[in-house]
């Protein structure tokens, strides 16, 4: 059997969908399963246990022919589809396939998540009751001993602070020279802090290091494999809502994850032991309040 999953991003989407993941390979042991993927998730899940291949969609533009050939041609030859993605774009790869079994909520599909009300379900329980209608059982939680084989050294205990979030809301970030105040408590409490993100991040962690020099400036410098690995030996993380948060949530890294009002935790928030802390402007948050949100190291 032939089968098909696809799940094109963000990273916090791509972490929320692990256990989804892992539950179609338990039901399906025997089948070859494919994952469709944007570019920059393919190498971190080539490396999981769930697929036999993954292949990267390159999204082209509906008046793009040839890349729009190439990706029919991707979609096509599969006895079932599971559209975890299941929006609108994906669902119109529902035409494109070939019509197959398919799960999801594109018009036509075999196996609908037919449930009006899943635009306000959080991630994780619509996934689950989507699997459910195409018959798919929960399953043991996803094992991720895979992702922890590749670490960025950091010496003594250390704290992760994710100062980035999605450049086009800039409402999603706690501003970069209180995640530095911060960091200069970490530091005082024996805490290394430490930056990670994304290149583009490098600003924000330069900030972050003008109020605390002891900040280590990771932006850029890991794979996500390796962000996860710093993420399962820190002693607790911090940032806002954005993926990192959710992968560091999924390697059971303790921390706050910080909310605005430009995103519901009730719909989006990682899961693990991530407290989310929520206000109506992060611009207003005060440090004080951060810190007293944070658990204790160990």
């Amino acid at each position: 059997m032939r089968i098909l999953v696809i799940k094109l991003g963000a990273l916090g989407d791509v972490v929320l969908a692990f256990q989804p993941f892992a539950d179609i390979r338990a039901h399906h042991p025997g089948a070859a399963i494919t994952l469709l993927t944007t570019a920059p998730f393919a190498g971190l899940m080539a490396g999981s246990p769930w697929f036999d291949r993954v292949v990267v969609d390159a999204r082209p533009r509906w008046w793009d022919l040839a890349g729009v050939l190439r990706l029919r041609g991707q979609l096509r030859g599969y006895d079932l589809v599971y559209d975890l993605q299941t929006s609108g774009r994906s669902s119109r790869y529902f035409r494109l396939a070939g019509r197959p079994a398919w799960s999801g909520i594109a018009a036509g599909a075999s196996l609908p998540h037919a449930n009006p009300g899943r635009d306000a379900m959080h991630t994780v329980e619509r996934q689950r009751e989507q699997l459910a209608m195409a018959g798919v059982p929960g399953g043991p939680v996803a094992a991720l001993d895979w992702l922890r084989g590749d670490t960025a050294a950091v010496t003594g205990p250390y704290a992760l602070l994710v100062p980035g979030a999605a450049p086009h809301r800039p409402g999603k970030r706690w501003p970069a020279e209180r995640f530095g105040a911060l960091a200069a408590g970490l530091w005082a409490r024996g805490l290394r802090p430490v930056a990670v993100g994304g290149a583009s991040e490098r600003p924000l962690a330069r900030a972050m290091q003008a109020v605390c020099p002891a900040v280590l400036d990771l932006t850029g410098a890991t794979t996500l494999r390796e962000l996860a690995g710093l993420a399962a030996g820190a002693a607790l993380a911090v940032g806002n809502d954005t993926g990192p948060m959710h992968l560091a949530a999924a390697m059971g890294c303790r921390g706050v994850v910080l909310f605005g009002s430009e995103s519901d935790p009730a719909l989006t928030a990682p899961r693990g032991r991530m407290a989310v802390l929520r206000v109506a402007a992060l611009a207003d948050l005060p440090v004080e309040r951060v810190a007293a949100a944070l658990p204790e190291a160990h």
